[in-house]
């Protein structure tokens, strides 16, 4: 018998699968083509354009996707089949209708899941409360994600469109998981049991279990001891909304079982060599709960193969267990091999609960019997001095390549400066006191700071120019914070500066420096620099906020913004404000935040990158596909393509809203394709003469700033309203011209003045050619004067979705 010891825990050489599907989120290869289409099939397709091969997520290839040839409606027995090749764990799936450059009209509003482990038997997934029926797409165009909880392991996937009357149904799907390393196909256990305590129920079955039971015994699938959720320290507390008390665990009572111990046994793909077992167990002895005393496996090499002898036995300390923690427990299986392990998990009180078991071993390793488990202990230590002497070179070099970087040179003096002011919005200037003879005279509201409608008097810039956090009385006010430690264009109320909430207690996802690989840079501005950078193994960092277009076995693209070394302790705090802001936001619309790098200099925010450039860059190239079809060989692109996008950008800026953020510089040189919108355009060289600079100073978007921006500085989700309306307006012009092309910054400026006057002589952008009334409607409601009377972007994404798309 092998007694474990007390303080130490056995480290493997080969560590196991990492299956919290947080992390376990790669794209599997519908997209980007690593699934060839031989591996798509499917029962039917209605014509060669749209067979299975045509079901890849967010491509356009042949009619645009997968649309079967019979019915969905009533008898749902059409299906789409992806074959991943081998065993994969399912955390996600994305679908998507039949867009075709806005030609379609096809999507499925749900969809049943079947998958298989081996191609014969069959399983339909269910969600944790029992259900079905998987909510698919409102319309052609957006992906929807659906977090699979329980997650899937499998090898074939089948996705079953649903109707609930005769339609036509089409489908674009991606899966997104990882490699099921594991290899376990199936574990057999007794049935769990149900607790009482004070009268009420702890369910603590097996409630995802794929397989079949009988005579109080489940077998041939996985379930709840597999994926990778773990249970805490009060069984009775469950980290899924809506389930019931115990949900995190399998649990077994002596007295009901019948016997001193629970049989678990474990059937893998092929043989392995086995170096630890991990086993997530409770132990609150408060209420009769202990973790298991000793534990016995038997190793059979093969399926028709003897069990190997002698059993494995395994003591479990229980002076050791007098913390009513839940823990795991990790117990040394030295290196034997196996494709069939048998283990008796020994009672130790009245009841035992596990919620998770992890195997370290290695796949496909001699099937000879190791002579002891000291030589993996030896190779362990081995490894781990190579892999610190790596990681201390790693830094070393990584430190040298920043200071070569940073070194290059700071930014001069005469860099961009904006500040906002806290109460009153109010643009504050540092040393701007001369402006041209016709702009010296700034339009304000002395008295009522929150209209944009009213009358008011003319007010000198200097007015302008006061203490942060005060307003015109010297009184202390809660309004809209702009943070703006670089080209952060966000803002959040100013009540999360002053009193903490829960989002700002939470920690930012720190990132090793180490794992950025620099590429190129991108473009500067006052608060540092823009890199793009690669991460070559994310998967392996568990701190990352893991977006959903990772391709597998592909080092993802990120954008690193840096703060300047010599920033102000104000710039420093700023960056970490914006960067608790930009955490909050997750949204399929909006660039994530992937995480930070402030343990030390210099500070750093990854996040996201789409390598398919802005929406400027990709519309200007672009020519308007009217009804006699393309003339020539320059790209097109369609009326419902353009609406389509532009819906998505109202969709994302609706989320904004929502939280009180207002972006301050909306146009299409920041949103990014797929549709995300971003805050990266000032950074851009290529974008500089889309901003005002003041004095050489401060840079300003005025042709995209309603006029209350400009004047009073007054930035709110009105004047965002108003950006839109702007971008709509360069998005339905493919974004030939700037906004205004035909006036100066200077004369965009006393275009602001007539908006405040009122008296009849503002100018409106022209309607473009290919843009109905109805959306220019839209557009000018966007430029009301009044921004109480502009439409909210609710109103927008509504418009567009519904009534815009069938504008000619």
């Amino acid at each position: 018998q092998v007694q474990i010891p007390k303080l130490t825990r056995y480290k493997s050489v080969v560590l196991p699968l990492y299956r919290q599907s947080s992390q376990c989120r790669y794209a599997l290869g519908m997209e980007d083509g690593t699934i060839p289409d031989s591996d798509i099939t499917a029962s039917s397709a209605w014509s060669d354009s749209t067979e299975a091969k045509h079901g890849r997520l967010s491509t356009g290839e042949g009619d645009g996707a997968w649309c079967p040839a019979g019915a969905v409606f009533p008898s749902a027995s059409e299906y789409l089949q992806v074959d991943l090749r081998s065993l994969h764990f399912l955390a996600l799936v994305g679908t998507q209708g039949r867009h075709a450059d806005g030609h379609g009209r096809e999507f499925a509003r749900s969809y049943r899941l079947r998958y298989s482990r081996d191609g014969r038997t069959w399983i339909t997934w269910k969600d944790r409360w029992g259900q079905e029926v998987v909510s698919g797409n409102e319309n052609t165009y957006d992906v929807v994600l659906k977090d699979l909880g329980p997650p899937i392991v499998a090898r074939y996937v089948r996705f079953y469109p649903l109707a609930d009357r005769v339609m036509s149904v089409c489908l674009r799907v991606e899966l997104y998981g990882c490699l099921w390393n594991d290899g376990l196909l199936v574990y057999t256990a007794p049935v769990g049991h149900v607790m009482h305590l004070s009268g009420s129920p702890v369910y603590l079955n097996d409630s995802t279990y794929d397989g079949s039971v009988e005579s109080g015994v489940q077998f041939g699938g996985l379930g709840q001891l597999f994926d990778g959720v773990l249970g805490g320290n009060d069984f009775t507390e469950t980290k899924e909304l809506r389930v019931w008390p115990g949900y995190d665990y399998l649990g077994w009572s002596r007295e009901a079982l019948g016997q001193g111990s629970v049989d678990i046994e474990f059937h893998f793909e092929k043989t392995r060599s086995f170096h630890t077992m991990q086993v997530h167990s409770n132990n609150r002895h408060t209420q009769g709960v202990r973790v298991f005393s000793k534990v016995d496996c038997q190793f059979k090499p093969g399926l028709l193969l003897p069990w190997s002898s002698p059993p494995l036995s395994l003591a479990v300390p229980l002076e050791d267990l007098k913390d009513p923690s839940s823990r795991p427990i990790s117990l040394p299986l030295g290196g034997r091999p196996a494709q069939i392990l048998r283990c008796q998990f020994a009672f130790a009180d009245r009841w035992m609960l596990i919620s998770e078991i992890s195997f370290y071993s290695g796949a496909g390793l001699p099937v000879a019997k190791d002579d002891s488990s000291n030589t993996a202990i030896l190779i362990g230590c081995l490894v781990g001095i190579i892999l610190l002497l790596l990681t201390v070179i790693a830094v070393i070099l990584w430190r040298q390549y920043w200071k070569k970087i940073l070194g290059k040179g700071s930014l001069s003096s005469d860099e961009l400066r904006v500040h906002l002011s806290v109460p009153s919005d109010n643009v504050v200037i540092n040393n701007t006191h001369s402006y041209s003879s016709r702009y010296q005279r700034i339009h304000t509201f002395p008295d009522d700071r929150e209209r944009c409608d009213g009358e008011g008097e003319y007010q000198e810039p200097s007015a302008l120019l006061r203490p942060l956090g005060q307003d015109s009385t010297g009184r202390d006010s809660t309004a809209v914070i702009c943070l703006v430690s670089g080209n952060n264009t966000y803002a959040v109320p100013a009540l999360t500066s002053t009193s903490p909430t829960a989002a700002d207690c939470t920690p930012l996802p720190e990132l090793p420096r180490h794992c950025l690989v620099f590429k190129e840079k991108l473009g500067e501005g006052q608060f540092g620099e823009v890199h793009l950078c690669e991460i070559e193994s994310p998967q392996e960092l568990p701190n990352l906020e893991f977006p959903f277009n990772v391709r597998k076995g592909r080092p993802l693209l990120v954008a690193v913004k840096i703060l300047r070394p010599d920033a102000s302790k104000n710039a420093r705090n700023d960056f970490l404000k914006e960067g608790k802001i930009l955490s909050r936001l997750k949204d399929p619309n909006i660039i994530r935040l992937l995480g930070v790098c402030v343990s030390s200099d210099p500070l750093c925010m990854v996040t996201e990158y789409m390598e398919s450039g802005d929406l400027n860059q990709y519309l200007s190239h672009r020519v308007l596909l009217d009804k006699t079809g393309p003339t020539h060989n320059t790209p097109t692109i369609s009326y419902p393509a353009l609406i389509a996008m532009a819906s998505q950008i109202a969709s994302g800026m609706k989320f904004l809203s929502s939280l009180n953020f207002v972006h301050r510089d909306l146009a299409t040189r920041n949103c990014l394709r797929p549709i995300k919108i971003a805050d990266f355009g000032m950074s851009r060289n290529l974008y500089a003469g889309d901003y005002y600079r003041i004095q050489g100073r401060a840079v300003l978007p005025i042709r995209w700033m309603a006029w209350e921006c400009i004047l009073m500085g007054k930035f709110t989700t009105a004047s965002d309203v108003w950006a839109f309306g702007v971008t709509l307006w360069e998005m339905l012009s493919v974004c030939q011209e700037q906004p205004y092309s035909n006036l100066t910054d200077e004369q965009v400026i006393d275009n602001a003045g007539e908006f405040f006057r009122d008296h009849g002589r503002q100018v409106y952008l022209s309607r473009p050619d290919v843009c109905p009334q109805g959306l220019y409607d839209l557009m000018l409601s966007c430029w009301n004067r009044d921004c109480k009377l502009r439409p909210s972007f609710a109103h927008i994404h509504s418009f567009l979705t519904e009534d815009a798309m069938n504008m000619v």
